[in-house]
């Protein structure tokens, strides 16, 4: 007799990958009802000219679009509402988000409140929107975040100043159009600090109590393509290969934690991001070794497999080395990336500890961290990376 495990694993976004993978909008428009589109972004994209390249686009197509680019960090609940405004003045149909993570993310909130009532705020939570979105297409210009195949949006609620996540099935992106050309040029500090958070993303999901045997791999996968990667990327900048792999990996982590939510460096780093608006990159990876530090001895055998995908498994140390080899990575690789070494660097403020105590354990990502997690531990997780202890 077999013990088989159970679970389910949904993924409806088609995706459109590679080097100009961009001109495929053109039969994607063709099969939606384009007649009149948003695009979702902000203003640093526009100055890299890369809404000049969609716009082209568009116009050869003689499509009609109109442009909403306030999208900031961390995108607040107001944001959402000055984009559905603009939206419904202009009866949009189709949503394109393009950007990193927060235009992305702006995008599927305003394609939710096209098609549900109330405010965004009203949806956090899982499996609360109503209505289908409308039909949205997603082009990612960072290898971080991965939403463009997720089906989660991480809106700050301005009263609280808590980041709150919305979670269903049903905004998971219609298309995802993943072109390696539109992350050349990207600055470095950008690069490390996203590449480091898609590669939290598949870590995370890997050590999720919730991963299964498809989230694994996948996971691993991106874990070894990040590794791999992103120096060269980080380092060369215009490297059209190695930027192709590492939006690969940012992909394949996004849908592996769609599966699996996260962990506590998500848990955290969510209240940081709402509390003191830190880039949610840059929180990821200065968090991630500290979190792992706490996690490891109640995961040894998946520690041993994260470090045989990074190339640093050796058969002459024992399992607990073998797992504290992918913390040590994690710090060698923060320092090569020119990341930050303690959250205090960040600007996070410890007057604040309460709030962020209270912020990172109503998330459920804690839920599904591998080692089971209290207030105290989060506290502990908190200063000992504020003060750069391990």
């Amino acid at each position: 007799m077999y013990l088989v495990d159970s679970y389910h694993f949904y993924l409806p976004t088609k995706v459109f990958f590679g080097v100009d993978a961009l001109h495929r909008i053109s039969e994607v428009l063709e099969k939606e009802d384009s007649s009149h589109v948003l695009i979702i972004t902000d203003k640093g994209i526009v100055k890299a000219g890369l809404v000049d390249a969609l716009e082209k686009k568009l116009n050869d197509l003689n499509v009609i679009y109109n442009v909403f680019d306030e999208v900031e960090p961390n995108p607040k609940s107001s944001t959402i509402s000055k984009g559905l405004e603009m939206s419904k003045l202009h009866d949009s149909t189709l949503i394109i988000g393009l950007g990193g993570g927060s235009s992305i993310d702006t995008a599927k909130a305003i394609a939710i409140m096209r098609r549900n009532d109330g405010s965004i705020l009203d949806y956090e939570g899982v499996g609360l929107v109503v209505n289908n979105p409308l039909p949205t297409i997603m082009i990612p210009t960072t290898a971080g975040t991965g939403s463009e195949v997720t089906a989660s949006t991480i809106i700050t609620d301005e009263n609280t100043l808590f980041k709150m996540a919305i979670i269903s099935e049903k905004i998971f992106p219609t298309y995802a159009i993943v072109d390696p050309v539109l992350t050349l040029g990207c600055p470095n500090f950008i690069i490390s600090s996203t590449g480091v958070d898609a590669l939290t993303h598949a870590i995370e999901s890997y050590l999720s109590k919730q991963k299964n045997g498809i989230v694994s791999e996948i996971a691993l996968k991106a874990i070894k393509l990040i590794n791999e990667n992103i120096s060269t990327s980080y380092f060369r900048g215009n490297d059209l290969q190695s930027n192709s792999r590492m939006l690969e990996a940012s992909m394949l982590a996004g849908m592996a934690f769609s599966q699996t939510r996260l962990g506590n460096v998500h848990a955290i780093s969510q209240s940081f991001g709402g509390l003191f608006n830190i880039p949610h990159g840059f929180a990821n990876a200065v968090l991630l070794p500290y979190v792992l530090e706490f996690n490891y001895k109640a995961a040894v055998d998946d520690f041993c497999e994260i470090a045989k995908a990074m190339n640093l498994y050796q058969d002459s140390k024992t399992k607990n080395e073998n797992a504290y080899s992918v913390v040590e990575r994690i710090l060698e690789l923060n320092e090569e990336l020119g990341i930050p070494k303690t959250t205090k660097d960040l600007g996070v403020d410890l007057e604040k500890l309460d709030v962020l105590i209270r912020d990172s354990m109503r998330s459920g990502n804690i839920h599904v961290n591998p080692r089971i997690t209290s207030s105290e531990d989060i506290k502990e997780i908190i200063i000992n990376s504020y003060e750069g202890k391990l």
